[in-house]
């Protein structure tokens, strides 16, 4: 996604860097597979940070950061092709519109892009994917989380995750989870859930 540039970063508080972050890890993961590098980072983080230890949240991180300290990157890969790309149609999609309605996918694609632009949000001409790609739907909820703390960026963070990422991603994780292909995805899928879930009930506080 690209934006209008902005006059003045806002400062971001240490929760909302870290979701930031979080948000971030999770687009790229969803994008495409993760390198040696980034299964090396997230092995990395996994051992140094601290979390509570009796959390879903922190379980989740603590299986797919061990995961990734012994993770072939050729073979995440092909899980990740087998799973998100496959021949004809894919295992498990990664568009929210298809969790959102078996129908009418135009219809909320269009409802997307209105909110997008309210927001100042575009897709970069680059991409060829449409903006119900998952990935894509990480990367709003990260650019709208640095923009701050004032009471409209939270404004614009509960709407947006209410309307196109809440509505979603239980059944998404849950697909992944069935799936037979999905070994590290699997895992992937569990720190998902579980983060999102942390995200809506802090999204009632708003």
């Amino acid at each position: 996604m690209s934006s209008e540039p902005i006059a003045s970063a806002p400062v971001l508080d240490d929760e909302d860097r870290a979701r930031a972050d979080w948000y971030a890890l999770l687009a790229r993961l969803y994008y495409q597979g993760p390198d040696a590098g980034v299964l090396g980072l997230i092995a990395k983080a996994g051992a140094a940070i601290s979390l509570a230890a009796d959390s879903p949240f922190a379980a989740a991180w603590k299986t797919l950061a061990a995961a990734s300290s012994t993770a072939d990157p050729a073979a995440v890969q092909q899980e990740y092709d087998d799973l998100f790309v496959g021949t004809g149609k894919a295992d498990v999609s990664l568009y929210a519109t298809y969790y959102l309605a078996e129908t009418g996918r135009e219809k909320i694609l269009v409802g997307l892009r209105t909110e997008l632009a309210a927001m100042g949000l575009s897709r970069k001409q680059i991409s060829g994917e449409p903006e119900d790609h998952i990935a894509g739907l990480f990367d709003v909820m990260r650019h709208l989380v640095q923009r701050g703390s004032a009471d409209a960026a939270l404004q614009d963070q509960r709407r947006f995750f209410s309307r196109f990422v809440e509505q979603f991603y239980a059944a998404f994780c849950a697909a992944v989870a069935e799936s037979g292909r999905a070994e590290f995805y699997a895992r992937v899928a569990a720190l998902t859930h579980a983060f999102l879930d942390v995200e809506k009930e802090a999204m009632k506080m708003i």
